[in-house]
């Protein structure tokens, strides 16, 4: 078989190209496994799920995209973010970190959360002192969007 210089560049292109693509497959796979925040302290019985995994919680269990946190009756959990977002949880809480991304050199900053049924005391990081409208928690009824530093909040099971 006759290659020409077209063609010797052209597989030579196509092998960089798998390899570049292969390896940002990698770094894609790496980011959604770096934890964006903690647990800080549990008392009683908490778990946090990833991925199907569920785990007891404690202190420096990490939360990741997706983790859904979770205490049972007579139980508390806190948890620290990467920007600095507490929250606490009373008894019989659940809640899903939907969304999460904190990369503030970039202009990057989401905190999305869905709260099911609980208590829920928040207390502000960098994501909601640099760009508020970026920070939500939904839940069932309605959607608070966080305008100051600091909420209480209690969903009631239906």
């Amino acid at each position: 078989m006759t290659t020409t210089p077209f063609t010797r560049s052209f597989v030579l292109a196509s092998a960089m190209g798998l390899v570049l693509a292969s390896w940002a497959g990698v770094a894609a796979a790496q980011d959604a496994k770096v934890p964006v925040g903690y647990v800080k302290n549990v008392k009683g019985t908490a778990t946090v799920t990833t991925d199907g995994k569920v785990v007891e919680a404690q202190a420096g269990t990490p939360l990741h995209q997706g983790s859904a946190l979770k205490t049972e009756a007579q139980s508390s959990m806190g948890v620290i973010f990467k920007d600095n977002t507490i929250m606490s949880f009373g008894p019989s809480t659940e809640l899903t970190v939907d969304e999460y991304l904190y990369e503030p050199g970039e202009g990057k900053l989401k905190l999305g959360a869905r709260m099911g049924k609980g208590t829920l005391n928040y207390v502000s990081g960098v994501i909601a002192k640099l760009q508020p409208e970026a920070v939500t928690v939904k839940t069932p009824t309605g959607m608070i969007g966080v305008r100051g530093t600091q909420f209480l909040l209690k969903v009631e099971e239906e």
